[in-house]
């Protein structure tokens, strides 16, 4: 059960409500335990009990052994520490392979490893948002650390050949990384072919502040934070006991709704694709079928997506015009740009993404308000829609 307002939240890929068995799963261990995980008396014992039962949730979730998940603040430090742990135990440089449409975290992170003398290659993506499995290959080189490519996209919600990737990178040895932040309890992962996986509980009706890197066993990192020697070794700094603990309820609730949800969710997006682009001078951005089930973007010709935005907040509908992480930026989203988005479209996106709790209702209302904003922006627009 999950208590929200009379607003209708469309911007789950920005962040989720707490679900309520989630919470309830966290009040103890802000209170009533309130040990330190690394304290050796009953208070510390307990919380620790709790951390390492988190743990195995998650690592039954994926199918892997618990002593390969590293809780982090997050899939923004669970990146950092993929890509730059992985490239500083290389003493003499190295090459990192990506995307050019990887979150911010990833990117950033490339573009800190180029500053310092790594070779970075970022691939072009087809129209659709895809990398090729054979672009991943014709740039493998002989000094390659690592490759890493996100699952499912948080703007467009492409889906990406995952299993072909990880397979070619087992082949030539080298390191496979995928942020996997939206794809979490939405879509299988080939963890048989995966070394490194970040993910962050926000994003599945977990708490915030919180989220893990798997770590497959035998891959070292260079940690990058140092202190208490915390998480193996891997990741210093005192546990968020309550956050760490929501972070396997709540991972063990998506996969538990799976099946369920993600139908419902397909039924949204299936009906707000037909729906939306009956609506002149629209474009569906990303893939119409490989992709995750909760997110949807449109480009409308002649708006603003931000004023686009706006207009919908004051029909009490909280949508974006993509990543939350970045959407106070104005450039056009460096996404849509990958994928050959005309500037005029581009600058004018609404992602709608859903979650465990979008009803029927929701959707209708959307799809009420959205004719009425798009012909109330148009008409004050300098810009004429086909021309």
């Amino acid at each position: 059960m999950m208590v929200m307002s009379n607003r209708i939240y469309l911007d789950n890929s920005a962040t989720t409500p707490v679900a309520s068995d989630v919470l309830h799963a966290m009040m103890p261990y802000f209170r009533d335990h309130p040990g330190n995980a690394s304290s050796l008396h009953a208070s510390g014992r307990s919380a620790r009990s709790a951390v390492e039962g988190a743990r195995q949730q998650v690592a039954e979730g994926l199918s892997v052994d618990s002593r390969e998940i590293v809780f982090t603040s997050g899939a923004t430090e669970a990146d950092n520490l993929a890509l730059l742990g992985t490239a500083l135990r290389s003493t003499s440089g190295g090459h990192i392979i990506t995307s050019k449409i990887e979150h911010d975290a990833v990117l950033h992170a490339s573009q800190w490893l180029a500053a310092r003398g790594y070779d970075v290659t970022a691939l072009d993506v087809d129209e659709f948002g895809r990398v090729s499995a054979d672009s991943v290959r014709e740039a493998l080189r002989p000094d390659t650390l690592l490759v890493s490519i996100m699952a499912g996209n948080n703007e467009i919600g492409t889906l990406q050949p995952i299993r072909e990737i990880g397979e070619l990178c087992r082949e030539h040895g080298v390191l496979f990384h995928t942020d996997a932040v939206q794809a979490i309890g939405k879509v299988d992962l080939p963890m048989d072919v995966i070394d490194l996986l970040s993910a962050s509980a926000h994003k599945f009706h977990g708490p915030k502040g919180v989220g893990f890197l798997f770590v497959r066993r035998g891959v070292k990192l260079t940690p990058m934070q140092h202190g208490g020697g915390h998480e193996g070794g891997r990741r210093s700094g005192t546990e968020n006991v309550p956050g760490i603990v929501g972070l396997g309820a709540a991972i063990q609730l998506a996969l538990q709704e799976r099946e369920a949800v993600v139908d419902r969710m397909l039924g949204f997006r299936t009906r707000l694709i037909e729906e939306v682009l009956k609506l002149p001078g629209t474009r569906l951005n990303g893939h119409l079928t490989e992709s995750l089930p909760h997110i949807a973007n449109f480009s409308f010709q002649a708006i603003e997506g931000e004023s686009l935005i706006m207009k919908l907040d004051e029909h009490d509908i909280a949508a974006s015009t993509g990543s939350a992480c970045s959407s106070p930026n104005l450039e056009p989203s460096h996404v849509l740009v990958a994928l050959g988005v005309p500037l005029s479209m581009a600058h004018g996106s609404l992602r709608i993404s859903t979650g465990r709790q979008t009803s029927n209702e929701d959707i209708d209302a959307l799809l009420d308000a959205l004719p009425i904003v798009v012909e109330e922006l148009r008409a004050f627009s300098p810009f004429k829609v086909g021309g």
